[in-house]
């Protein structure tokens, strides 16, 4: 069906692709007898021409050979919602209930094989609700949007369907294969420089230190290593810290907007700052140029609490800071479907012990992604806000100051700003998780201020 649809939609032009998919002896075929050789093919669903499938070598047919037929949907009405006895795709196409979330695209636009909970068939399941064919797993591509399918499964379902797959593939030899073609564009087009830690410098310690870790029972968290947390940023406002950011590389830092005026020159970034009130060798002390605040952001709601601070240049120079082996940036993400509720991320902050004052050395606590924040926060809840942490009103539920980073690590090892802690909540009292600015419904926003390069681990 994925292949019949490709055929429909680049032939016929029609997006609902094709309307049901046979078999027939060559001999019963109107108008090819010229036709010597066929070819077998293997489609997503998701190419524009079959020039984009798999291909295998062609083979001679005969008047009594098998081949394919396929009848493609024309302009008649499409089937409506009342009319659909099975699920009802996006582009209108009905299609039954044993074919959705089974990796297979028999819609035309995959969304038979969205917002799944689960897939059935053997297909893969990735955690953002999307059911994959078990071929594309562990091809070297990431369809996932963690990248889950390219790491080493040794569940006995998928290892069972990808010997199957390999056995089919032995008994065909390859025409063409697109796989190839997509590797070099994306090893090409798309360089890491965001969201992976300098391993070679975390947890190094610093003789400013003189002491390793240790855990406070009295405070949230538990104190990070020198170096650890790599893309966690300082702002200061005259000589006070109060507030947190997330160095997204280049020149740019993102933090809230109740965290900032426009007033850059009275503001400073430090980054690779460890205890709040002495250096690292490593420490970049860094004046600002530019503060842009969201321009919806309203300070009586905290909605839209998201800004962006442009760094000062070195003289004669583009870039803002020298090489540091302790400052690595941390992606951007462009879809709020990249990690699910009740995910385990990370924020990491200074905060506040129990008694309200503030600690000293940077800290970091897990917590979890909460759904329904609204049913929390009611009228207080606006888009763009996300809740983290717990429902018990305890103090682990509340960690970090304004603007820290909260960080969520897909399965790839890829880390991205998911949240940044927002304005004052109910934050500490039962049935009231901290609430943060959603990052990835802010992408575009990102992305218009700072560029490409800064804002996906894809840079352009």
């Amino acid at each position: 069906m994925a292949a019949a649809n490709v055929i429909c939609k680049h032939i016929k032009n029609n997006r609902r692709g094709a309307k049901v998919f046979g078999k027939s002896e060559f001999k019963d075929i109107i108008g090819v007898s010229r036709v010597h050789e066929c070819v077998d093919v293997r489609c997503t669903g998701a190419e524009r021409t079959l020039a984009e499938c798999l291909l295998y070598k062609p083979r001679s047919i005969s008047e009594d050979t098998s081949v394919a037929t396929v009848t493609c949907y024309t302009n008649e009405p499409a089937v409506g919602k009342d009319e659909c006895d099975g699920f009802h795709c996006v582009n209108e196409k009905c299609v039954s209930w044993e074919h959705i979330c089974d990796g297979v695209d028999d819609c035309g636009d995959n969304s038979d094989e969205m917002c799944c909970t689960g897939c059935q068939n053997g297909a893969f399941y990735c955690k953002s609700g999307v059911c994959l064919p078990p071929y594309a797993v562990q091809d070297k591509i990431r369809d996932c949007l963690g990248g889950e399918d390219e790491i080493d499964h040794s569940h006995k379902e998928h290892s069972g369907l990808e010997a199957s797959v390999s056995v089919g593939k032995s008994e065909k030899e390859v025409w063409s294969d697109p796989k190839e073609d997509i590797l070099k564009m994306r090893n090409y087009t798309e360089t890491l420089e965001c969201g992976i830690p300098n391993m070679d410098y975390v947890y190094k310690t610093e003789k400013e230190t003189g002491f390793g870790p240790k855990f406070e029972s009295d405070a949230w968290g538990e104190e990070t290593l020198p170096t650890q947390i790599q893309w966690h940023v300082a702002v200061q406002e005259d000589s006070k810290i109060s507030c947190s950011g997330a160095y997204l590389g280049g020149c740019w830092v993102l933090t809230a907007a109740h965290c900032v005026r426009q007033k850059p020159q009275s503001y400073r970034t430090k980054l690779s700052l460890w205890k709040k009130f002495s250096f690292l060798s490593t420490t970049d002390s860094i004046p600002v140029k530019n503060i842009i605040i969201h321009q919806d952001y309203n300070p009586r709601t905290n909605e839209n609490d998201i800004a962006l601070i442009q760094l000062e240049e070195l003289a004669y120079e583009k870039e803002c800071l020298h090489p540091n082996p302790a400052v690595r940036p941390v992606c951007v993400p462009w879809s709020p479907l990249q990690f699910p509720p009740n995910y385990t991320c990370t924020v990491s902050g200074w905060g506040h012990d129990k008694q309200g004052s503030k600690v000293n050395i940077l800290r970091w606590a897990n917590v979890s992604l909460i759904p329904n924040c609204e049913s929390y926060y009611k009228e207080r809840y606006h888009k763009g806000m996300m809740c983290a942490g717990d429902l018990e009103g305890n103090v682990y539920s509340c960690p970090g100051e304004s603007g820290s980073p909260l960080v969520c690590k897909d399965a790839s090892g890829v880390s991205y700003v998911w949240g940044i802690v927002s304005g004052k909540d109910k934050c500490g009292e039962p049935g009231f998780p901290r609430v943060y600015t959603q990052v990835a419904h802010y992408f575009e926003w990102i992305r218009q201020h700072t560029g490409w390069s800064a804002v996906t681990k894809y840079n352009q």
